[in-house]
């Protein structure tokens, strides 16, 4: 099949026309067809067969055993094959080290602890995956931090109004509604009867969205919905929203719910929404904020990638 005239050379290296053409062998080898390379690489089966056909002459290797409409590698073409296979594995894999080190190092992100525990922390495992150079340090707190002395890159705060002197980013709106177990429903007959909403006992986040909320988040959703009795139910009152959830789903009374802080609890059946119709749109927002000098590619791609976690969801709850 080859003159002594088109072998190449032992000592000779491969030139630019035959690395083109390994890219064709790859996907041949890969689907051991030359019908499917051509589909994947938008080619007729006849110029991959050609394009293998000019490779195997400039190597002097045969890379393919052709039957009847079916190819197989020879044991050359396999040791040819895992190797080409190998180099643009590892190619791939320095394009992928190349890109990440522009958004590699160490990423302090400070939150709320309810948003940490019940939002953050669940999806963080998909930040990681894309972003695997980025080491994330995770601290919590209910005290809006001092940046400087702190190394915090950026906070995620629950609030009203965004501080002045920093750069913020919204994240997301937050709905409210007050939550219990089905049992604590079906033992005070809950379901729609929201005057029976005295008979309970309220857990409160003391620390909503202030350092010391009190019962502010109750406040506000009762004045909302014109509901003047619960001044005189009894209370237990929690630093954190996802402590009082807990409560509420053991069994310990109503507690109010962040609807996006609680979607997976609803989901299970282990909290319902009695009084479905009675939810409002939080005033409160959370978002991002940091140094305004401070902002870089790191926290970009870590609020980028919040607000499209954010995004997902929405897509998701209108499927």
């Amino acid at each position: 099949m080859y003159t002594h005239d088109n072998v190449i050379s032992k000592n000779k290296l491969l030139n630019s026309f035959q690395l083109s053409k390994m890219h064709t062998f790859e996907v041949a080898a890969r689907h051991c067809s030359f019908s499917l390379a051509a589909e994947e690489l938008s080619m007729t089966p006849s110029a991959i067969s050609h394009r293998i056909n000019a490779l195997e002459s400039e190597l002097g290797i045969v890379l393919f055993k052709r039957s009847h409409r079916k190819i197989a590698l020879t044991s050359d073409g396999e040791r040819i094959y895992i190797a080409v296979k190998s180099s643009f594995s590892s190619l791939n894999q320095e394009i992928l080290e190349v890109k990440s080190n522009e958004i590699s190092g160490e990423l302090t992100v400070y939150s709320r602890p309810s948003f940490a525990q019940c939002w953050l922390v669940p999806r963080i495992a998909s930040f990681q995956k894309q972003y695997p150079a980025i080491s994330l340090n995770i601290l919590t707190g209910n005290e809006n931090i001092n940046f400087h002395g702190h190394g915090i890159d950026v906070a995620i705060y629950f609030d009203e109004k965004q501080p002045s002197k920093l750069y913020c980013q919204d994240i997301m709106a937050e709905t409210i509604v007050p939550v219990c177990s089905p049992e604590y429903a079906e033992k005070f007959d809950l379901i729609g009867n929201i005057s029976n909403l005295s008979q309970c006992t309220l857990l409160h986040d003391n620390q909503a969205w202030g350092y010391d909320s009190s019962t502010d988040e109750w406040g506000l959703w009762a004045n909302n919905f014109n509901i003047n009795c619960l001044g005189s139910i009894a209370s237990i009152r929690f630093d954190r929203s996802d402590l009082a959830v807990i409560a509420a789903m053991n069994n310990a009374g109503v507690a109010m719910g962040r609807e996006s802080l609680i979607s997976s609890q609803l989901k299970r059946g282990e909290l319902i929404k009695p009084f479905f119709d009675k939810k409002m749109l939080c005033p409160q927002r959370y978002y991002a904020a940091m140094l305004a000098n401070k902002s870089n590619t790191k926290i970009e791609t870590f609020i980028d990638w919040l607000k499209s976690e954010v995004q997902n969801e929405e897509i998701a709850r209108m499927l």
